[in-house]
Formats: structure tokens, sequence, C-alpha cells
């Protein structure tokens, strides 16, 4: 028994022969990949949600049409799509211009993919965020002679973040299980080091569940910081029983 312990804990070892520095290394991607479309996401979303409630139609129109078509398609097809097909059309652009062959990169497509995806989900919760905002405090805003970025930055923003808060925090939860899609385009994040170690070593259920256990580490944590953030910016305002 305490040979099969140590055998494992080998296999767990941040050093080589041993696999934990790759999980570690993959667990890093993610949290990278993901904070990073999360950024994204949150200034498309931001953008989206301003525009939708705009009242210019054409505009409105528009984000519909990308709320919409995103949400539809799955993340998987949008990165294979923009990293291969969108390869291509550059390339052939390039080739028009004489210009050398150029190839994307699977860290910034990730990021750019999902932060695209991300960025249609974040426009629904920000928009539906602002909506729930009494009306009676816009009115206000724009009675005292507030121009629109200061009633953005004064009244409407930190109303909207006790509102917004739980479903942005879903969003984080997806987006870190989301970027697993990478592995199609070779970037090697979480679910593809554990999937690499597991197949070198045939020790499948030790790696997933070492992968798990990070995953839910990742979570817990997330958990952690957006009730910290929830609690921060809800100061001042009524407990519900």
């Amino acid at each position: 028994m305490a040979a099969s312990q140590q055998g494992i804990l080998d296999l767990l070892s941040p050093y080589p022969p041993g696999w934990g520095g790759v999980l570690l290394s993959g667990a890093a991607s993610t949290l990278a990949i993901s904070g990073g479309a999360f950024l994204i996401g949150l200034a498309l979303g931001t953008g989206g949600a301003l525009g939708k409630l705009s009242g210019i139609r054409p505009l409105r129109l528009l984000l519909e049409l990308y709320t919409t078509t995103i949400r539809a398609v799955p993340e998987l097809i949008l990165i294979v799509g923009l990293y291969y097909a969108g390869m291509d059309g550059l390339n052939r652009i390039f080739a028009m211009l004489n210009l050398p062959a150029f190839e994307l990169n699977g860290f910034a497509v990730a990021i750019a993919v999902l932060g695209f995806v991300q960025g249609a989900y974040m426009t629904e919760v920000l928009r539906g965020a602002i909506l729930a905002i009494p009306v009676g405090q816009i009115e206000a805003a724009k009675a005292f002679g507030m121009g629109p970025r200061l009633r953005f930055r004064r009244i409407i923003l930190p109303a909207l973040l006790p509102n917004a808060l739980p479903g942005l925090a879903n969003l984080w939860m997806s987006i870190t299980k989301d970027s697993a899609l990478v592995a199609v385009v070779g970037y090697q994040e979480l679910a593809l080091a554990t999937r690499l170690a597991g197949a070198s070593t045939k020790h499948y259920f030790v790696f997933f569940l070492a992968s798990a256990l990070l995953y839910l580490a990742i979570t817990l944590v997330s958990n952690a910081i957006f009730k910290a953030i929830e609690h921060r910016v809800r100061r001042g305002q009524p407990k519900l029983a």
C-alpha cells in the first residue's frame, strides 16, 4: 500500500519524471486564457449592453444579430473556424500582397474567440442589470446635468454591479471549463495536459482525479473572490432575509 502511494506521489511530482509540473503549467494556461477572454468579453459586453439600450436602431439590430448568432454557434466550431479558415483567408490576402505567410498563435486565438463568445453572453447579463436600475436614478442624474460618461461612472456602474455579479460569476466558471476547447488548435491547457499525462503513463484515473481537484480549487477560489467583490459592491444595501 505504501509503495502504491509512493508511486502516485512520484507520478504527481512537480519535477521530472513526474507530471505534476505539467498539470500546474496547464492550470496556469487555463487561468491565463480564461482571464484574458473574460476581460475581452467584459469590454464587449459593456459596449454591447449600452449599444442595445442606446436607441440607435441600426446599432441595436447589429448587436442583436451578434448576440443571437454567437450564442447559437458552438464555441468549438468558432475556434476551429477562426483558426483554420481565418488563417487561410489571411494567408491568401498576404499572398496577393506578396507578403510572407502568417500563422495564428493558438493562445491568441483561444483568448480572442472565447472573449468574442463571452461578449455575447455578457451583453445580455449587463443589459438586464442596467434595466434593473430604477429609472428615477438615471433621470435624477440627467436633471443634475450629468453627461453620459459621468452618469455611467457615478450612477449606472455602481447600481448595475450588484445585479450583474452573479451572472458574471457564472460566466467566469463557464469559461474556465470552455478553455479546454482550445486543445483542438494544439494549445496545451489543463485538460490537454491531463490527457497527455494519462496517455503517457496509463494512469488515467490518477491524473483525471488530480485535474478535477485543480478545477475544483479554481472554482472555490473564484467563488471566494466573487463573494468578496459582491460584499464590497453591496455595502450599504439592505441584506436579503
